[in-house]
């Protein structure tokens, strides 16, 4: 019974440290990592930094990058020219003009012979030889051979291939799940995939293709969500369900994601929310409206800046902050990082006010009352 109990703390333990989650900020011109609570899991110390990656992180100083832990210790040292981030225990970085591999002991790792050296991103990097592309796992072994004249990033265990001017989707085990013959494909959900086919946008189910009567454009369904948007022929958004039918017509300039049961839609010249049914359940009177998250919230810009409103519609954090930014000019270690996704996650949201950032709870609250150079979402450190 007390190995048991033993056994159950030690998965808490683990499950708590695994969960936890920290923001790369900038301060008084050094990057620190910030924990949810406020406090700092590494003070501010480095000239440049990246964001956690595979339970390490990239810093730079003196010109030179390395890695450092959880703990802030370097535990590769800072030898490199340049360094992009870890995945799945390998991270691509330069010396000498050199671009290589290396894993979490900061050893080179040989690799298949490729026209240029990728990150890995999911467990995959893409490959390149005489122009065509595949992909490597981090064992070096080839999953899916270089035949491809282009290939997008593995999402949910599939990849799109594009063989001469057509699109098709491959697995995690080099198989084509659909052949390479369609104008366009999307990325899987729940075994639906958007493909266009002869000039016509529909769903691909099961090795069946059903047209969507009308569609000019099909943007891809979302896990857990029974609609998606589509555009007709009169540049028209509205919304279809798994089967191709169309559920909510298409009526509107402009439209997003469901979340949360409600999606924002552009009628007129304003924003507001409608429900699956088609319902508009919070008028249209934004400039900009973002989903909802799983915190109840959602962005929407009243007039030049951006606050929060509940499902009820009611404006419950003041329309006074930047949600979104791409920081161009902001330097982490080798590269510059865009930053994305808005609004709340786990209670915070990361926001901008007067040329800093900070993070605020759904009460508007700022997290340590302070606003940072730069601030970077929150990640888990894994």
């Amino acid at each position: 019974m007390k190995k048991l109990i033993l056994l159950l703390m030690t998965a808490v333990m683990c499950q708590t440290l695994f969960a936890q989650r920290v923001a790369l900020v900038r301060q008084d011109g050094k990057f620190g990592y910030l924990k949810e609570d406020g406090s700092w899991l590494i003070e501010p110390s480095f000239d440049g930094a990246f964001s956690f990656s595979d339970g390490l992180a990239g810093v730079h100083s003196k010109k030179l990058s390395g890695f450092i832990d959880s703990t802030g210790k370097i535990v590769i040292e800072r030898k490199f020219d340049k360094a992009k981030s870890f995945d799945s225990g390998i991270a691509v970085v330069s010396k000498d003009k050199r671009w290589f591999y290396i894993n979490k002991k900061g050893e080179e790792v040989e690799m298949p012979a490729s026209d240029k050296v990728f990150d890995f991103r999911n467990g995959f990097a893409f490959i390149r030889q005489e122009g065509l592309v595949g992909f490597i796992n981090p064992e070096g072994k080839v999953i899916v051979e270089p035949k491809y004249v282009k290939v997008l990033p593995f999402k949910n265990g599939y990849a799109k291939v594009k063989a001469g001017e057509t699109w098709g989707l491959v697995d995690t085990k080099g198989q084509e799940t659909l052949e390479p013959k369609y104008q366009e494909v999307g990325y899987p959900s729940q075994g639906v995939v958007v493909v266009k086919k002869d000039g016509v946008y529909g769903l691909m189910q099961n090795g069946t293709f059903t047209a969507v009567e009308g569609a000019l454009k099909i943007w891809g369904f979302h896990d857990g969500e029974n609609l998606t948007y589509a555009k007709n022929g009169e540049n028209k958004i509205g919304f279809i369900d798994r089967s191709g039918k169309w559920v909510i017509e298409p009526k509107y300039k402009k439209a997003r994601r469901f979340s949360n049961g409600l999606a924002p839609v552009l009628g007129s010249s304003k924003w507001g929310y409608i429900n699956e049914s088609g319902e508009m359940i919070i008028e249209e009177k934004f400039k900009d409206a973002e989903v909802f998250s799983k915190d109840g919230l959602a962005p929407v810009k009243v007039k030049k800046l951006w606050g929060f409103i509940n499902k009820k519609g009611d404006l419950v954090i003041e329309d006074k902050y930047i949600i979104k930014s791409s920081f161009g000019g902001m330097t982490f270690g080798s590269s510059s990082i865009s930053f994305s996704g808005v609004g709340f996650s786990n209670g915070l949201s990361r926001v901008g006010y007067k040329k800093k950032w900070g993070y605020i709870n759904t009460k508007g609250e700022l997290l340590n009352n302070t606003w940072y150079q730069n601030a970077e979402n929150f990640v888990e450190i894994n």
